[in-house]
Order: structure tokens, then sequence, then C-alpha cells
């Protein structure tokens, strides 16, 4: 895909606009090692990127983003605070909206900063309401850590809470596993003649695939401690549903989930930071009253985002993706940090996007 001189124009217009703001500039491979995001996301995300192979450094993914590369960059040699923005090529596939390009610019902002994470979301979302103010965009938000902190506190085992926590970002699969652990679903027929059964061959099934009979057999003892298990009650259930449908203006949601909140004490703490995230919003000029807050929005996003989610979108062209988009990913640093970690949150423009609904203006 051949990108136009407007379009380059733009990206680089927007990133003097972060610089400005006080980041770096910075530029990262537009190969990447292909273990780091598979590690990352498992093989899911070779139907999203562009796989190849170097002879000198192994399997290699084309870029499809930046945070990953920044992040590495950042937890290698990186001072505190730190803001970073970025301007080049990101490669996805679009089998699921093939009209898209898989092949387009994008701009963006990152922050390291320890200190106040909620002023640093404020400043984010700040930051793009600005530059994109023109454009007479519609702003979402939303907090995956509040569902998370619902899910770390279901009175269940563990491995049932990791299980949801897998799949927060899949939902017709977290909803199947909820269905699944109150009872409210039935165990399919086959895993159920499975867990009766003394061994894998009693239900008449040979051995096939890449697992030894000891592993075959340690996972249906999992499965048959899991069935044991008395199912998380139809109240949790219908509060963490309630927490799920929360769709208001900011200071009804919050509202909303402070009620939820007596119910259910763990999410307490994301709830408080949601509350200091808005204060941070008002002081910056951010028109908290009338911005959007759902709970689940960004579940389908990058998996990376673990707080604070947003993203802008042309109401008027609802064919299009989100002109930009950006959350708090404070796990993946912990994650390519080995062992060091350190709060950030950024935000990425599309600025092909960008071009488009300004010449229509």
């Amino acid at each position: 895909m051949t990108i136009s001189n407007a379009v380059k124009t733009r990206a680089a217009e927007l990133s003097r606009f972060f610089e400005d703001a006080g980041a770096l500039p910075v530029q990262c491979d537009i190969l990447q090692p292909a273990e780091t995001l598979l590690e990352l996301y498992g093989e899911d995300i070779r139907t999203r990127a562009y796989v190849t192979f170097d002879p000198a450094r192994g399997e290699q993914m084309l870029r499809p983003d930046f945070t990953v590369p920044v992040v590495q960059m950042h937890m290698e040699s990186g001072a505190e605070p730190a803001r970073y923005t970025y301007a080049g090529e990101v490669f996805r596939r679009q089998e699921d909206h093939p009209e898209r390009p898989s092949e387009y610019l994008q701009v963006g902002y990152e922050v390291f900063d320890r200190s106040a994470p909620a002023e640093a979301d404020a400043e984010v979302f700040a930051l793009f309401n600005a530059v994109l103010g023109p454009l007479g965009l519609r702003a979402a938000t939303g907090d995956i850590g509040i569902l998370t902190a619902v899910v770390s506190g279901l009175k269940t085992t563990q491995a049932r809470r990791a299980a949801l926590m897998r799949h927060i970002w899949r939902p017709r699969r977290f909803r199947a596993l909820l269905d699944r652990f109150s009872g409210r679903t039935p165990l399919p027929e086959t895993r159920a003649a499975l867990l009766a059964s003394d061994a894998p061959q009693d239900i008449g099934s040979p051995s096939i695939g890449l697992r030894s009979d000891a592993e075959i057999a340690r996972r249906i003892q999992a499965l048959r401690h899991d069935a044991a298990e008395p199912p998380i009650s139809t109240e949790e259930i219908d509060l963490l549903d309630a927490v799920m449908a929360v769709r208001e203006t900011c200071p009804f949601a919050l509202e909303n989930l402070r009620d939820l909140a007596v119910d259910l004490p763990a999410m307490r703490p994301a709830v408080d930071r949601f509350a200091d995230r808005c204060a941070a919003l008002q002081k910056r000029g951010v028109d908290v009253a009338a911005l959007e807050f759902e709970t689940t929005y960004g579940r389908t996003s990058m998996e990376y985002y673990d707080g604070f989610v947003f993203g802008f979108y042309a109401g008027h062209r609802p064919d299009l993706p989100p002109i930009a988009s950006g959350g708090r990913y404070d796990a993946l640093t912990r994650v390519l940090g080995r062992g060091t970690e350190i709060p950030a949150v950024g935000g990425v423009i599309r600025p092909h996007l960008v071009v488009e609904l300004e010449g229509a203006q």
C-alpha cells in the first residue's frame, strides 16, 4: 500500500504535538521477534499479524503495533518518568474487514510514570481529546481493572478465577465459562463421559495429539476436581452481570459502581481509581459529566490493557474503526520487565483516518 504525502505530513504534525507535550521521539524495528508476541497473546496473534522468517533472527512478525517494542525499550534502558512519541507503519491482517488497509501509519504517545497513575491517565486522554477536538468525535471510556477486580474476588477456586481472567478479552468464551462454573449449563456429554470413566481409553477414544498419557491423566484429574467444586453462587453471577451492564456517563457510572461495591468489596480499590481519574480529567478541562463510560469497553482490543481504556469514534461513520484508542497496561511492563515494572498508559492515532475526516469537513 502507498501512504500518501498528506497522511505522512499529518502524522508528523501529530507526533510534533506530542513532542511539544514533553515526549521523546523514538522508533522501533519493523520486524519484531515473534516469540515475544506469541508469549503474550498465544497463537491467536498469527491471525492478526504477518509472520516471516529471518535466517539470522528466527521467526519474526511485521510490527503489529508500537506499544510492545516501546515497553521493551523502556524497561531495558529508560529513565523515570518518561514520555515517548512515535510515527511509523504497522501491519495488520484484515480478514474480517478486507476493506481496511493492512498497512497504515500509527502515531502514539506513551507515559511511564509511577507517581500519579490517575493524573497520567487524564494527561493522555486530555491530549488526545485536544488534538482530535476539531473532528467532533465521540469519546468512549472504560476500565478493564474493575472487571478483573470483580473476577479476582469471586468465591471460587483459583483455577476457575485464572480461567476467567485468561478469557476476559474473549466475551463469548468468558460467558461460557461463567455459565459452566455457575451450573447454568451442564457439561458436554463427551466431557461428562470422560470424567465418569476410569481412563481415557474407557470411552473408546484413541490417544492422539502431542500430549503424553501422564499429561492427559493430570488434565482429567483437574477436570474432575473442578466438577466436584460447588458452583459460583447466583448472587455473585448476578452482581458480576450488573457490573458488566454499567453503561452511563461517568458520574452516573461511578455512583452505580459504588453501590455495587457494597456487595463486591474486591472492586472498591478499582472504583476509587475510577473516581480519582474522573477528578483528574475534570481538572484538565474534560467535560466528565458528558463523558461515556462502559465497564466492558475495550474487551476485544489488544489484551495488554488492564485498567483505563478509551477510544475516539466518528459518529457519522460507523464503518470506520476507532480514529484513536489507548489505555493503561501496567501488567505488560511487569511481563516484559522480567521482574521490574512501572505504571504505564498510552494511546495511538490513525492519521489516515484523520486526513479522511478532515477532507470531508
